[in-house]
């Protein structure tokens, strides 16, 4: 069993502080022109939150955020304010035994209607997408390929942004452009495919091929910024490097391992969500801290 000091944080009630929302993982706070994001150890697959949290999960998520929105810097700016609850306002001081290490104080900013997917492999919904089309996201593909193989090049691809409970749509760059004006559009896809390319070239060097992940972009005064989480197990899917065998799924640092469990039940993917057993969290918990430790140099 591992070490599990410190609370699970499955929902937060933080008396004084204005909840602004309650995502499929976050709960976010208003405080002033900031927000204060806690990441909790709620897990979702499918687009919907399982009943069962996964024990320092959120801690995971929030430092290797905190990594790499250092390490991605000079590509794109962030929302971060600051991780130190020491420095955050004092109404947020009082609770600092649940937001240590799973929180962050961010800029607020005018947040962009889609989700800015790249893929550098060939896995998930753009698997299925290829096989019944050839394409993904409108992208023509080289015929032949396998699941899990590498891509010629990276790809873009967007999606809308959905609440709990509603599936995300892959959405073709057009319709981007459509949602957001074309020069916007064409600024987020080549800062997305830039931090991929960064990111995926670091990650490789530590043993974890990133397959695929997601971005999400804001404005604050009309200056782009990078938000929310980045380059976590929940926004990517992260593969051992020495496991990696094209032609079929592939062993996963991350909550892949959780979505295989749910589609051997017989579960229509809607709320409510199975429970999961012991095993498949402990396993889940295993992944997600290696992740941590491979990327961020960090052990918690």
């Amino acid at each position: 069993m591992l070490d599990q000091e410190g609370p699970i944080v499955v929902s937060t009630e933080l008396e004084g502080l204005n909840l602004l929302n309650r995502g499929k993982v976050r709960d976010i706070y208003e405080i002033n022109d900031s927000l204060l994001i806690v990441a909790t150890d709620r897990i979702s697959a499918f687009d919907v939150v399982i009943p069962t949290p996964i024990p320092k999960k959120g801690i995971v998520l929030t430092q290797l955020s905190l990594f790499w929105f250092e390490f991605l810097k000079d590509i794109c700016p962030n929302h971060l304010i600051t991780a130190d609850v020491d420095k955050m306002p004092n109404e947020c001081k009082a609770y600092k035994d649940i937001l240590s290490r799973r929180s962050m104080l961010v800029k607020k900013a005018k947040v962009l209607p889609v989700e800015c997917i790249v893929r550098g492999y060939i896995s998930g919904s753009g698997w299925k997408s290829y096989k019944s089309s050839g394409t993904i996201c409108g992208i023509k593909l080289p015929s032949g390929l396998m699941e899990s193989d590498k891509l010629p090049e990276p790809i873009f691809t967007p999606s809308t942004k959905a609440e709990a409970g509603v599936h995300d749509e892959n959405i073709s760059f057009e319709k981007m452009k459509d949602i957001i004006g074309s020069s916007l559009a064409q600024k987020v896809k080549e800062i997305s495919l830039n931090l991929y390319k960064t990111a995926s070239d670091y990650a490789l060097d530590q043993g974890i091929i990133i397959a695929d992940t997601k971005f999400e972009f804001g404005l604050v005064d009309d200056e782009l910024i990078l938000i929310d989480e980045c380059l976590t197990p929940d926004s990517s899917r992260f593969w051992p490097k020495d496991q990696y065998k094209p032609g079929g799924p592939q062993p996963s640092f991350d909550k892949q391992f959780v979505r295989d469990y749910l589609e051997s039940l017989n579960w229509n993917k809607k709320p409510p969500a199975p429970e999961l057993p012991e095993d498949i969290v402990q396993k889940t918990q295993t992944r997600y801290l290696e992740a941590l430790k491979l990327l961020a140099k960090k052990e918690i």
